[in-house]
């Protein structure tokens, strides 16, 4: 490639990089509906996880209180109730020199539905599709079928680039690459004399 063909193509890069920036949140999500989920910030995704913690919270008082308000098991209404508000979710994590891949299995969700936030090492992945049914007539007991939401907090292996992640979902899995930054070198502090 000659040197203008590698200057026009890191042009266009800058260019679209910039552009990405500069987008609304609406923008992007359109940008994004082909197969890449949403990139959030960490601040919206750390609300998000206070929202389930207290709907899982509520559903655990409600298991409580539906077997009697007997003590001892609370633990046990916690694992419970999360079953009901959480889908589970499988992730692998691997590492390059230079780079943190993630993969986990989202069956179910299109990529509008599945958000991801990254913050030095820490990685949160959240989704929730809006599809869920209703039955006026019965009294649920127990269900795995009701959760239609998941949500993963994954403590990475080290620090990334959370403005260069690529997030791509394709038959049901999520793909992850991160970039790693690199390490801190320690700073030498001198100590002056009082």
């Amino acid at each position: 490639m000659t040197n203008e063909g590698a200057t026009k193509k890191a042009e266009t890069k800058t260019t679209d990089h910039n552009a990405l920036t500069t987008t609304s949140n609406s923008e992007l999500e359109a940008k994004h509906k082909d197969s890449s989920p949403v990139l959030v910030k960490a601040e919206e995704m750390l609300e998000r996880l206070a929202e389930i913690t207290k709907e899982t919270a509520h559903k655990a008082y409600e298991i409580f209180q539906r077997r009697g308000g007997e003590f001892g098991r609370e633990l046990d209404d916690w694992f419970h109730a999360e079953s009901e508000v959480l889908l589970p979710v499988k992730v692998e994590v691997t590492e390059t020199d230079d780079l943190i891949n993630v993969r986990a299995a989202v069956a179910g969700f299109k990529p509008e539905e599945v958000k991801v936030s990254v913050k030095d090492n820490l990685l949160v992945l959240t989704g929730e599709n809006k599809s869920s049914e209703k039955r006026e007539d019965e009294n649920m007991i127990f269900s795995e079928f009701r959760s239609n939401k998941f949500c993963r907090r994954i403590k990475l292996p080290g620090d990334v680039d959370g403005d260069k992640v690529e997030a791509n979902l394709n038959d049901g899995v999520l793909q992850l690459k991160l970039p790693k930054l690199p390490p801190k070198e320690a700073k030498q502090i001198p100590v002056n004399a009082s």
